[in-house]
């Protein structure tokens, strides 16, 4: 299916090759048997908003948007098993699978990036490509969602994507999933995920109330005092 190729490619990090081969994505959206008209122009829509836009102003706009956080993150088992040990299980069989139809993996991505497993479905026989669609559509809506909450563009293509699984999501259900979600791409968000990767990684090398954990409260409450008068003008 050459339509997962397309949507595969735009859902990668934007680079000078889109734009050189442009006219070839346009001609095959053109010619399109497995897309309607609407979602064909749709498509194409959101590829010449892509292709008006800077190199730069693109790559930075993408980065914002998939590299920040993890609600939109393109790494499929983030959205089923977060940082669970069986994500590392669910990486093995999936190299097996890629490998047992002669694919081997020479990208720096991994096996579970979406670009990357629309690629795979695009070799396969249409039947399996959309079994292996429909299999992540509840993914494809909740990225759907987030991304329209979000009012981007690249949530045209998940729906492109959907509309291709020929696969009814109750949409109710995913607005009241991520009516109450908090944002986590902020700075604030991104400090606290970082500050709690730092406690799991000192606790997970059994330091607990460590030398080190306790010479950063001592040298914290030295330099704290000294700090509030520097900052407020020598005043408490």
């Amino acid at each position: 299916m050459k339509e997962l190729v397309i949507v595969s490619r735009l859902l990668e990090y934007p680079d000078a090759a889109l734009w050189q081969h442009q006219q070839e994505l346009f001609e095959v959206l053109a010619c399109s048997e497995n897309l309607s008209k609407e979602e064909a122009q749709r498509l194409g829509v959101f590829l010449r908003d892509l292709l008006a836009q800077d190199l730069l102003d693109a790559q930075a706009a993408y980065s914002e948007l998939f590299d920040r956080g993890r609600a939109t993150s393109l790494l499929l088992f983030e959205h089923v098993h977060g940082e669970s040990r069986d994500r590392g299980q669910a990486m093995v069989d999936l190299m097996a699978q890629y490998e047992r139809h002669g694919l081997q993996l020479d990208s720096r991505e991994l096996p579970d990036h979406l670009p990357l497993y629309l690629e795979y479905l695009a070799h396969l026989p249409q039947e399996e490509a959309l079994g292996g669609l429909q299999d992540i559509a509840p993914i494809l809506a909740l990225l759907s969602a987030r991304l329209q909450q979000r009012e981007s563009r690249y949530a045209a293509l998940f729906d492109t994507l959907l509309a291709l699984a020929s696969t009814q999501i109750d949409g109710n259900k995913v607005a009241e999933k991520i009516a109450d979600e908090a944002r986590d791409d902020t700075p604030q968000a991104l400090d606290a995920v970082w500050e709690e990767e730092q406690v799991k990684f000192f606790a997970e090398q059994g330091c607990g109330e460590s030398e080190i954990t306790a010479h950063q409260r001592r040298f914290a409450g030295a330099v704290a005092p000294q700090y509030l008068n520097i900052s407020n003008g020598g005043q408490q």
